[in-house]
């Protein structure tokens, strides 16, 4: 059997750095997904490797499960109480990941989140032959929640095929977990964000969990162009000073100011989503603009050199899928 989870990508409107200091921010999921699918397979069928294919990064890495049993000895597989991956033990999956020369240096995140997948597939499957394929709509590395959506995914898929949350395998399409198997896996990606992150916030993977009920905050009711008008423009303020207030913390960048002048000569609200100093930067596109104007920021921006993204605000958190013929 394979089961394939997906989840959504986020931004933050305002309180980005502020959240990470116990106060509140404002955000949304995106709908951008990060896909993973799990398969177990016989030793014969993949010479008892666990396998890790990372389609957008062209990279696939695999390990005989014996090799990460000796790693680890002293290993338990507990997928219904979530544990903190201790220093020792990250010491000793780094090793693992290390093993593979393909991993660019410069990717040191991305070498985090290596181990923060193998600390997750052995905490809730063990040491099973198996093959998971990760494909995501989400930049690395730019603000807008790629690992967070990348460990909600994963640890989803692996606590579907688990005896640890309750889900119908018979079901066709797409489904959700309920409230407190939602929290279960929350749990888990908390503890992969810690391994990549060191001390997040947990508002990311929060929040692509629970997408659709924090996405009603700030979506505006069909068919009433006057009160979407009416938030719009509250939204737009509330970008505009947030992002004055990022830039007087100096957390902006020179490519973030190349990207404000421009939409701003098409009188669009702009402000970072992140960490700053680079990455990504959120434009709010009113319901009532023109796409002729969308297309021009985008090719004038393309033209600069930055890659642009069309996401809708809201959508569908974590979902799940089985599919029994594999």
């Amino acid at each position: 059997m394979e089961v394939r989870a997906r989840a959504p990508g986020k931004i933050i409107l305002a309180g980005e750095h502020a959240v990470v200091h116990g106060s509140t921010a404002v955000a949304a999921s995106i709908d951008l997904y990060t896909y993973v699918s799990l398969s177990f397979s016989s030793d014969s069928d993949n010479d008892g490797k666990l396998m890790l294919r990372l389609n957008d990064m062209a990279l696939e890495l695999s390990w005989q499960v014996g090799r990460i049993k000796e790693a680890l000895p002293d290993m338990g597989i507990t997928p219904s109480s979530p544990k903190p991956c201790t220093p020792e033990t990250i010491k000793l999956l780094a090793a693992l990941v290390e093993e593979h020369n393909n991993i660019p240096e410069a990717k040191i995140t991305l070498a985090a989140g290596v181990i923060a997948f193998l600390w997750l597939y052995t905490s809730i499957q063990g040491y099973k032959p198996a093959t998971v394929v990760v494909t995501s709509e989400l930049p690395l590395g730019s603000g807008l929640g790629s690992s967070a959506a990348f460990c909600v995914s994963v640890s989803a898929a692996l606590l579907a095929l688990s005896d640890s949350v309750n889900l119908d395998f018979g079901h066709h399409g797409w489904l959700s977990f309920g409230e407190n198997d939602l929290e279960l896996v929350n749990k888990w990606a908390f503890e992969g964000e810690k391994i990549i992150h060191g001390k997040p916030s947990g508002i990311d993977n929060t929040l692509i969990l629970l997408a659709m009920k924090v996405a009603t905050i700030i979506q505006s009711p069909a068919h009433d162009d006057i009160a979407i008008t009416q938030k719009e423009d509250k939204l737009e303020e509330l970008m505009e000073m947030n992002q004055g207030l990022l830039q007087c913390m100096g957390v902006s960048h020179a490519s973030i100011e190349t990207v404000l002048r421009t939409t701003l000569k098409y009188k669009l609200a702009s402000k970072l989503t992140g960490a700053g100093g680079g990455g990504c930067v959120l434009t709010l596109l009113p319901t009532l603009l023109s796409g002729t104007v969308v297309d021009k920021v985008i090719a004038e921006l393309e033209g600069c050199g930055f890659q642009c993204l069309v996401a809708g605000i809201g959508g569908e958190g974590l979902q799940i899928c089985f599919n029994s013929s594999s």
